[in-house]
């Protein structure tokens, strides 16, 4: 290990690695691959749950896992957790030169707590709008949550993947010097060498879980709005989920089965989104879709609604298009826009997709920063595309 190599801590509230997808998890994931490459030293704190890994300590992708047992006793399981992770902490506190925490929730509350009173620098990531309205940082919360709210204030730095997440953190009087904006990171290197044929016909292409959030009934009705006039394109879903069921349903209620095909769950991303040619991303809520950079990563143009993350980095007539979620008029026009342009102008909004990713969320752009905030330096640049004056 070279004197200039960190040792980070990354602490996140869930199952580690997680099975079949978790964007926290993944993004857990590509950080760490990303600063064991640059020879830093990870080490991934997470609970052990029933429905992960049982192994307290085990290697993934070269970097340390520690699971936190706990006794699953009703009332106390909670609290017989935040102990663990206290003495966790604790008794490691000389070991870790920061630590960042990837869900802010009750974990992350302790973690800013003890690193204020152990003088270690923390980072807690934003990773969603559930921890802003649904968790421990939503306007109402009960007695814990709101004791862990108190104690959340004490974070050092929070990391904001989002313009919204951002404005958000400030009006719930965050301090905006101790808001760091910057996005979500994507291993631009993945999706290189992906390029298709222009003189294909049009087919959209969705990755993500089929849950309701994820606006799929909307796009699935939206789609047979258009399947008329534009009898060529076609539509991908790829990922599973509790709407499974009902969205083949709906789809053969429309006759569209020669249209809508489901791919089910894919370790292989890089293969369907090679299958597509624009990109389509419905939900209703996120912070800052993984399914979103590696899509434009990959040189597609976004049909995406204008939510949190997706507006940071979606600009209309440039590479992709925006509507208002649960519009389903303004997702059909969007829909009809892409299937009618020429090949060569959506293979164009493609490659300034991916320019627009590789600049601003780019694995190697995120780690500088990162690293920055680790090592305590002064951070010189803003993260997402809206903080840069490009959108």
């Amino acid at each position: 290990m070279s004197a200039d190599a960190l040792r980070v801590l990354m602490v996140m509230e869930a199952a580690y690695p997680a099975h079949k997808g978790g964007g926290a998890e993944a993004q857990v994931r590509t950080l760490a691959r990303g600063l064991r490459a640059r020879g830093h030293r990870v080490t991934i704190l997470v609970p052990r749950l029933p429905y992960a890994s049982p192994a307290r300590v085990e290697r993934v992708d070269g970097a340390v896992v520690c699971r936190l047992a706990f006794p699953r006793l009703p009332l106390l399981a909670s609290p017989l957790l935040w102990l663990r992770t206290i003495a966790f902490l604790y008794a490691r506190r000389h070991r870790y030169d920061a630590w960042h925490v990837h869900i802010a929730h009750r974990m992350a509350a302790i973690c800013a707590v003890m690193g204020q009173w152990l003088d270690v620098r923390v980072l807690t990531k934003v990773s969603g709008w559930w921890e802003l309205e649904k968790g421990t940082l939503a306007p109402r919360t009960g007695l814990v949550d709101t004791l862990a709210q108190r104690a959340l204030r004490r974070t050092e730095h929070w990391q904001a993947i989002s313009r919204r997440i951002a404005r958000t953190l400030e009006s719930r009087g965050i301090p905006p010097e101790r808001i760091v904006a910057l996005p979500n990171a994507v291993d631009t290197s993945r999706f290189a060498g992906i390029r298709r044929d222009g003189a294909l016909p049009p087919r959209f292409v969705f990755i993500g879980r089929l849950e309701a959030e994820k606006g799929l009934n909307l796009l699935v009705d939206a789609f047979s709005d258009i399947a008329q006039d534009h009898p060529t394109a076609g539509l991908l879903l790829v990922g599973t989920g509790r709407l499974e069921a009902e969205l083949k349903a709906r789809v053969r209620a429309l006759g569209l089965e020669s249209r809508i095909a489901f791919a089910g769950h894919r370790d292989d991303i890089e293969a369907p989104l090679a299958e597509g040619n624009i990109g389509v991303l419905t939900s209703r809520i996120e912070g800052l879709s993984n399914t979103l950079l590696e899509s434009m990563a990959s040189g597609l143009p976004m049909v995406a609604s204008r939510i949190s993350g997706n507006e940071d980095f979606v600009r209309p007539g440039e590479n992709g298009w925006l509507f208002e979620p649960g519009d389903r008029a303004a997702l059909a026009t969007c829909l009809a826009e892409a299937a009618a342009m020429d090949g060569a102008r959506r293979t164009a909004m493609g490659e300034a997709a991916r320019v627009t990713v590789r600049t601003h969320a780019g694995l190697d752009q995120v780690l500088n920063r990162l690293v920055q905030l680790y090592r305590g330096e002064r951070l010189l640049a803003h993260g997402t595309p809206a903080h840069n004056g490009n959108a």
